[in-house]
């Protein structure tokens, strides 16, 4: 039996396929990927033997060609609908399209980017139409070897919506389910699965880091003592380091996360973040002779950490773990530590849990770490219930215990 189907070459670009092995025929639509290789996709069986066509499920060569150029062309010059005459959008221009809508929203469209590291060009390449639940189910688990489940899952909330957003834009898409049955997020993906650092293991990165790279080290130094995002801290500017002599801080800008009308206002927010003395002081030096407005921290080339929209300064920096992983990773080498599970983050993380469990009241830790208290009970309630423990343990009622000393005189009449 012949496993490659048969080729009509219909147009540049676009290949009618045919075919047979046990029944009636199998019609496919043959494209080029863009990366060299293509795709191949199956729409409907040949009115092959008995089979009568019904140009839904059942064509005959004709009715085949035309399904081909309106799955892949949204029709052809003889057979136009009234809904039909432009191009479906691929998987890749949906991203794109996601992309502008966010950046209109005041989101982030990096949240539109970021998936593209990831799919295949077979996919990306792809009319929206023609994805199947059971190719986007593959790709899915296999990016679990690649990525935590909640990083997958991430990924699967981008892509859904920037596949819902092509359902919206072009009502001639009737495949929904197909992303949503194959996009189905990861169950329990939820569950921390964070690294907690002992404090000692936390100044021994941040002491690395200064033996490594003096820039790096006062990165670093942020991360451990502030333990915000490091997109946060790539777009502290000069003038928001407070060198007070007994309690200096920082003014940390608020995250890009989220979306909504009110993102771009909260973007440009600060909130006090306490440093060490000792850290305000080499943050001055470093800082020297620079304006205001210049960017606070720098790389040892003199470069930012990461890249900022220009259009939208108060934006999150993007690529900031581009400009210090390799660096990070030997810090972490040299730490006693693995650098497949200790990223920076890990330092936000460890100080999260370190104010718990120092009796800082949740709410503060929230509003210290720009993030809320509900994020915090779910992702560290663990933490939070050792704190508890001792305080509740203080509370307990023992019926069995030996009662305290009658040792209570009475005052004389």
């Amino acid at each position: 039996m012949r496993k490659r189907p048969y080729r009509q070459h219909l147009e540049r670009g676009l290949t009618l396929g045919y075919r047979r092995n046990q029944g009636p025929g199998t019609w496919c639509v043959i494209a080029p990927d863009g990366n060299g290789s293509e795709w191949l996709k199956a729409f409907g069986s040949a009115d092959d033997g008995e089979s009568v066509a019904d140009g839904k499920t059942i064509f005959t060569y004709k009715q085949a060609a035309q399904e081909a150029r309106r799955l892949v062309r949204g029709g052809d010059a003889d057979n136009v609908d009234a809904d039909q005459g432009k191009k479906f959008v691929t998987l890749d221009e949906a991203l794109t399209n996601y992309g502008t809508d966010l950046e209109k929203r005041g989101g982030n469209p990096y949240n539109a980017t970021w998936p593209r590291l990831h799919l295949p060009a077979s996919l990306l390449s792809k009319p929206v139409p023609l994805l199947d639940a059971t190719e986007l189910r593959k790709w899915r688990d296999g990016l679990l070897d690649e990525l935590t489940p909640a990083s997958v899952n991430r990924h699967l909330s981008n892509i859904n919506a920037a596949l819902n957003l092509a359902v919206e834009q072009d009502g001639r898409i009737q495949n929904a389910q197909a992303w949503k049955s194959g996009l189905k997020r990861i169950p329990g993906a939820t569950e921390s699965n964070n690294v907690i650092l002992l404090d000692d293991q936390v100044c021994a990165i941040v002491r690395n880091a200064y033996a490594h790279d003096h820039e790096l080290g006062l990165f670093t130094d942020v991360q451990a003592q502030g333990g915000n995002r490091p997109s946060q801290s790539a777009r502290l500017r000069v003038r928001d380091l407070l060198n007070h002599r007994i309690s200096p801080k920082l003014m940390m800008p608020k995250s890009s996360k989220g979306g909504g009308a009110k993102a771009r206002v909260k973007r440009v927010e600060r909130f006090p973040l306490p440093i060490t003395p000792a850290l305000a002081a080499r943050l001055a030096k470093h800082a020297e002779g620079r304006k205001p407005g210049d960017r606070l921290l720098l790389q040892s080339n003199g470069k930012p950490w990461g890249r900022i929209d220009p259009k939208d300064p108060s934006r999150d920096a993007i690529g900031v773990a581009d400009d210090y992983g390799d660096d990070f990773r030997e810090v972490v080498k040299a730490s006693g530590l693995d650098p497949d599970e200790v990223t920076m983050y890990a330092l936000r993380h460890s100080s999260i849990v370190r104010q718990l469990m120092k009796g800082t009241p949740t709410r503060v830790v929230a509003a210290n770490h720009d993030t809320s208290v509900a994020e915090i009970e779910k992702t560290y309630s663990k933490y939070i219930t050792d704190h508890t423990d001792a305080l509740t343990r203080a509370t307990l009622l023992d019926h069995e215990a030996a009662p305290p000393a009658d040792n209570v005189v009475p005052m004389a009449a």
